[in-house]
């Protein structure tokens, strides 16, 4: 998947929507919780009621892993399910793996080769050595962390170089630009500090921003187009537990359906300034 290729699906969606697959089975409707494959069947659920309006998916590896091999499998029915449903949506591991050398290469077979992803999170403390293999994938994407929404990340992010003044963040991005490209690198950047995208966006204008926080961490969809979006939209706005588990009934899926429509709509509007 290109640079262009996701353009192409936000234009013809008019959706910037990333649905966060944070498949916690504790939370599931009672209804599902004793079903074979459980993850699988909410999921499943969850992707028919949204993928008309949704752009990418992440599936969040904890929930999965926790499950053991059964997670793991029912992670790959998954993935194999969006690719079927539509082809054209993102699919990202949101696996924040950050190791190097044959490690690193190992990670990026298990998901690009095996699994069969679009996109790895990948946190690069450890500096080129934990992208670089990830980035030898044509067509694949590498989402780095950068400035994350939790209240914690400012233990180290927002630390200033004695040298120069730059925050830790800052470092990261103008660094890690040059390792990739556009149409193979993306960065994290949360929702809860608005503001910050329009910094960043000074130095990395054409770059695509993955950016949590909106809805259940108190971000905005609003805020982040207003300081965050380029003239290519640059964004996939990640929803996740105020879609997947807006309604805990059997109603489940129709209540995230309407709720990934709301969202849609308000994103449509949005794009009406560069569409």
């Amino acid at each position: 998947m290109t640079y262009n290729n996701l353009f192409e699906c936000i234009k013809k969606k008019r959706s910037f929507l990333c649905v966060g697959l944070d498949s916690d089975p504790v939370l599931f409707p009672e209804h599902l919780k004793s079903l074979p494959n459980s993850i699988f069947e909410f999921n499943k659920a969850i992707v028919d009621a949204t993928y008309e309006y949704t752009i990418a998916y992440k599936p969040n590896l904890a929930f999965y892993e926790a499950e053991g091999l059964s997670g793991w499998q029912q992670l790959q029915m998954t993935v194999d399910y969006i690719r079927a449903k539509d082809p054209e949506i993102m699919i990202i591991a949101d696996a924040k793996r950050g190791d190097i050398g044959n490690t690193a290469q190992r990670y990026a077979k298990a998901f690009f080769e095996v699994m069969g992803v679009d996109a790895v999170t990948l946190a690069p403390y450890m500096g080129k050595d934990s992208i670089a293999p990830f980035l030898d994938y044509q067509g694949k994407w590498s989402i780095i962390l950068a400035l994350t929404s939790n209240p914690s990340a400012d233990d180290f992010e927002m630390i200033k170089a004695e040298c120069d003044g730059e925050p830790l963040f800052e470092t990261v991005i103008k660094k890690s630009i040059s390792w990739g490209s556009v149409d193979n690198t993306m960065f994290v950047v949360g929702a809860t500090r608005p503001e910050k995208l329009a910094e960043i966006r000074k130095y990395c204008p054409e770059h695509f921003f993955l950016v949590p926080g909106v809805g259940a961490q108190g971000g905005t969809t609003e805020e982040v187009a207003k300081y965050g979006m380029n003239q290519k939209c640059g964004l996939l706005v990640n929803m996740s537990r105020g879609i997947i588990f807006a309604d805990r009934s059997e109603n489940f899926a129709k209540v995230a359906h309407e709720k990934a429509k709301e969202a849609a709509d308000e994103m449509s509007k949005i794009l009406e300034k560069i569409l």
